[in-house]
């Protein structure tokens, strides 16, 4: 008789997060464990209601995920047969939240669930990860169960107000709105910027007396057309000419910067028949340290600085080396640590490893005598946690390249070299500092100027030299110097830039705005709002943000305010950390912003009712024309709507938008078409609007799309009405539509066309019921019909 099995004999079962995460894992387990994926979150809060009892404690209502279900009856299935279950999820917040829904959704037993965390997927790590055991951290699940409910009261309760307030479809975030606001703020900045005028003269000096080597200059200016010459051959020019650049720096004892081309021009008019000489010559040596290992947010800054990836791509290729992939011969290896990390902490044992490297690869002068440690800016950066470093230091980029594609290796070869470089000697330079000086009729003239060179490279070596500063000649005080150029230049001041997915990575960072964890989400959040748009990867505010942020900031000035977000965000940490009660910090929040939230229902005006003043005058009747926001975002209005109905279009900056006319006729009446640009973009419109309402799509280059060719009949009755199908055109192809629509929008595949064809032949089409026509089609989804079921939607067809 066969020996029953019982849970003791059962396989001990793993579960991950990723498919890709357990392969990997498999590949260092024993035939003893069976590893599965729960394919990331398993329970939420329904989207229906709130799911928050705001009276009892914050009492959270979780469901199982409709796309989960079959997930977590599989992974059930396997836990009621495993003796021991190990939850191996990420091992930051969101990770453990994750183990805890899933020990809660399959309903483990305590006794036999077991949580393991690495920082790396290597062999070494999954088993001592299994080795050590631990329960649960509440403090963690805590602190993301109290951030979930943070956003969904803030983003369930201000989201309506704002579609009763704004536009239907909006949302607002914790930390999503907060983003938004710095960058509405930073585009008002540069709107109110006023630029101010300054001059400055530069001066080429050879150090000797060759006036050939003017026109040598002259022609290599000429060389490069209309444009500058590049900076790296104007070093190169200088250099091998012994000749060097300097800047005007102070003249008769005060700083040079005047703000007009006269008094530019009579400086420049001294200076013309002085004598040059090198004032003087400072020389000391420098060093440039290497930059800590990543974590998560300079991870996303550099990505997005050298190799212009998003923040979200970033993410998703960096979790992709994290979890593993396929290495010839080497099976699927995890190529880095965990990539969502606020510390610069590395273990003892990659410190060692590194060092052995770079004595083995580049020689005993670029290993420092003691390992270098960094120090996190970051109070909450968790030491249990290390930096984003290769796993492995031997697998070096050229050693990975052909297993990689493209943008898997440039981000690794980006990781590979930031930590192998953190652990090399400083790169060390000669420094230069140079003076040169004239006597003039107005005073004297001191042209001042810099350049050093590279005596040793260090952890450049592996970063790759950058400079852009020029090697001067060899040069002693009272040495003659000749002016080659005197070039005066004339420049403005400049506002501050817009953000960049860098920068703005960078700010919320420095703010304490979210975690490094959440910036690729948020990133991508405030775009697919419609609250900002990048232009040549720089992020502005649309009319919707911009309008968003003015009433969110009226009305909710704490939730708004970055100082309060940032506070937040502490007191999740000091949840995960076990000084604080995530009931108590959730009932700290909800009062104020319940009282502030029932005010803003009373007291916020609906945006299109608001105007403002411009300085355009209505052409139609005269009046004020005035600013109003609409669907489509701002726009200009006769302020006498609705005796006076004109309206027009503005850009970003308030500028009234007139239709431009186009060397294109009207295909309906003959009269010039104007180039219009509505909520789809541009478009070719008629002049004679609107006695004429034709349009034209245009492409992407601007040029005129041809009709969208007709409607072809295919002799098919329609089965919800008396009308005939049609074929139409759509992006995916054609498809079989009625020819009474808008009024019957019946849709049917193009591929059940000859089986309609036969059908009808046969007088088994139209049917008589929905029901009858749902069975032809073999259609098997519930018929959402206005009228009941059974009953007939047309006549039955005559015999």
């Amino acid at each position: 008789m066969a020996k029953q099995k019982t849970p003791n004999d059962a396989a001990n079962l793993v579960i991950v997060e990723s498919p890709a995460k357990a392969k990997t894992i498999r590949h260092y387990l024993g035939p003893g464990f069976s590893v599965l994926a729960s394919m990331g979150h398993v329970r939420d809060l329904p989207s229906r209601s709130l799911s928050v009892d705001v009276n009892d404690e914050f009492k959270p209502t979780y469901e199982i995920i409709p796309a989960r279900r079959k997930t977590v009856a599989s992974l059930k299935k396997a836990a009621d047969q495993a003796s021991t279950v190990f939850l191996a999820t990420d091992l930051d917040r969101e990770g453990e939240a994750i183990a805890w829904h899933l020990a809660q959704a399959l309903d483990i037993d305590a006794n036999r669930t077991r949580r393991v965390v690495f920082n790396a997927i290597t062999k070494s790590a999954i088993q001592q990860a299994f080795a050590q055991p631990h329960a649960l951290d509440m403090d963690k699940v805590n602190a993301q169960q109290a951030r979930r409910i943070l956003d969904r009261i803030v983003g369930y309760e201000i989201s309506p107000l704002l579609w009763r307030k704004v536009a239907r479809g909006l949302s607002a975030g914790r930390v999503q709105s907060v983003a938004v606001r710095l960058i509405v703020d930073r585009e008002r900045e540069i709107l109110a910027f006023k630029p101010e005028e300054y001059w400055r003269i530069t001066g080429l000096f050879a150090t000797a007396d060759r006036p050939d080597l003017a026109q040598q200059w002259q022609a290599f200016l000429a060389s490069s057309g209309e444009n500058a010459p590049a900076a790296a051959d104007k070093l190169r020019w200088l250099t091998e000419r012994q000749c060097l650049e300097a800047c005007l720096s102070t003249f008769a004892g005060q700083p040079f910067r005047p703000n007009n081309q006269a008094d530019t021009g009579r400086v420049l008019e001294a200076l013309q028949n002085a004598s040059f000489a090198v004032a003087g010559v400072q020389t000391k040596p420098a060093q440039s340290f290497p930059p800590a290992p990543f974590i998560t947010s300079t991870l996303q800054q550099q990505a997005a600085n050298r190799l212009r990836f998003s923040a979200a791509a970033t993410m998703r290729l960096a979790q992709q080396l994290y979890e593993g992939v396929e290495i010839k011969g080497l099976g699927s290896v995890g190529l880095i640590t965990y990539m969502r990390t606020d510390s610069t902490h590395i273990a003892p044992e990659a410190l060692a490893e590194v060092r052995r490297y770079i004595q083995d690869s580049y020689g005993p002068d670029y290993v420092p005598d003691k390992p270098r440690q960094y120090g996190s800016s970051n109070k909450a950066a968790q030491e249990a946690h290390e930096a984003i470093r290769p796993t492995d230091v031997r697998l070096s980029p050229d050693r990975v390249r052909a297993d990689l594609d493209d943008r898997l290796f440039r981000l690794y070869e980006l990781i590979w070299a930031r930590f192998v470089g953190c652990q090399m000697n400083p790169a060390r330079w000669l420094v230069t500092t140079l003076t040169v000086s004239a006597d003039t009729p107005l005073g004297q003239a001191v042209f001042k100027t810099s350049g050093r060179k590279l005596l040793f490279d260090g952890f450049m070596k592996v970063a790759g030299v950058s400079t852009d500063d020029q090697i001067l000649p060899a040069l002693q005080a009272g040495q003659p110097v000749w002016a080659l150029h005197l070039q005066p230049s004339q420049h403005f001041t400049i506002p501050p830039p817009r953000y960049g997915e860098a920068s703005l990575v960078k700010t919320l960072e420095a703010k304490g705005i979210g975690r490094p964890s959440t910036y690729a989400a948020i990133i991508s959040t405030i775009q697919e709002r419609g609250y900002v748009e990048q232009t040549d990867r720089k992020f502005q505010p649309t009319d919707l943000g911009m309008v968003v942020t003015d009433k969110l900031t009226e009305h909710f000035p704490r939730i708004m305010d970055v100082a309060f977000t940032s506070h937040m965000e502490e007191q999740l940490d000091e949840i995960e950390e076990g000084q604080c009660d995530w009931a108590e910090v959730l009932r700290d929040f909800y009062g104020p912003f319940k009282e502030t939230l029932d005010l803003a229902h009373e007291n916020m005006q609906h945006a299109k009712a608001e105007v403002q003043p411009s300085e355009y005058a209505c052409p139609k009747c005269h009046s004020p024309l005035v600013y109003r926001f609409g669907k489509n975002g701002r726009f200009l209005s006769c302020s006498t709507y609705p005796t006076c109905n004109f309206a027009c279009p503005c850009d970003r900056q308030g500028k009234m938008v007139q239709p431009e006319p186009t060397e294109f006729k009207c295909p309906q009446c003959g009269k010039e078409m104007f180039l219009r640009r509505g909520r789809f973009g541009s478009f070719l419109g008629c002049s004679a609007y609107p006695d004429c309402k034709t349009i034209v799509r245009l492409d992407k280059q601007g040029q005129p799309l041809p009709p969208k060719p007709p409607a072809a009949p295919c002799g098919v009755r329609c089965y919800k009405c008396e009308g005939e199908l049609v074929i139409r055109q759509s992006k995916r192809g054609p498809f079989l539509g009625c020819g009474r629509f808008p009024k019957c929008r019946t849709i049917i595949s193009m591929k059940q066309l000859d089986l309609l064809r036969k059908l009808q032949q046969e007088g088994a089409w139209p049917p008589a019921t929905l029901e009858q026509a749902d069975e032809l089609l073999g259609r098997h989804k519930k018929t959402a019909a206005a009228i009941p079921a059974g009953r007939p939607r047309r006549k039955p067809p005559a015999a």
